[in-house]
């Protein structure tokens, strides 16, 4: 008994050490750097500053204001946007993601390790039905969709190889 409780109470140590560096983590500008490019082509990106495993919460969204659709929002809802405010505005979009951005949690989440110096970058249609500004996607993965322009130009069979949030997937049911 000895032994299962002592198992226990490492196991709740280390849940608690990871709860407590989750919340350090939270301040974003502690975890993630801006390397800027030429603003004309939208080439500047986010990089980690610490290392992440996948799992873990890299941002609590948070100080989000309500804002018109465009190229800097965040689709949150069927009919919401909302600006970043921080420097997540600059995450890029990859259709082989490093992060997810889930609107129910409000949170960044590492869905693979992501190194010091990673790129942190999502897939633009698993919060975005119908984008202001559609591009062409560079990323050249083997899954590439080529062009962006949200969740509603998808199939399924793309959108079931990503997380998708729950208001794009409501979305695609009504259309």
């Amino acid at each position: 008994m000895t032994a299962e409780l002592s198992m226990e109470v490492g196991e709740i140590a280390l849940v608690n050490e990871r709860f407590q560096n989750e919340l350090k983590k939270r301040d974003i500008q502690n975890v993630v750097k801006v390397q800027k490019g030429n603003d004309n082509n939208f080439t500047s990106k986010l990089l980690a500053k610490v290392e992440f495993k996948s799992g873990d919460i890299i941002a609590k969204l948070d100080g989000l204001t309500f804002a018109k659709k465009r190229w800097s929002t965040v689709q949150v809802s069927k009919d919401t946007h909302v600006e970043l405010n921080s420097d997540l505005v600059y995450m890029n979009h990859n259709c082989d993601p490093s992060v997810i951005i889930n609107t129910e949690e409000l949170i960044v989440q590492a869905i693979k390790d992501i190194p010091i110096d990673g790129e942190i970058h999502f897939f633009y249609p698993s919060s975005e039905w119908d984008m202001d500004q559609s591009f062409q996607c560079w990323c050249q993965h083997s899954n590439c969709i080529k062009t962006v322009s949200g969740a509603k130009n998808l199939s399924m069979d793309v959108l079931n190889k990503y997380f998708i949030n729950s208001h794009i997937l409501n979305l695609k049911n009504e259309n």
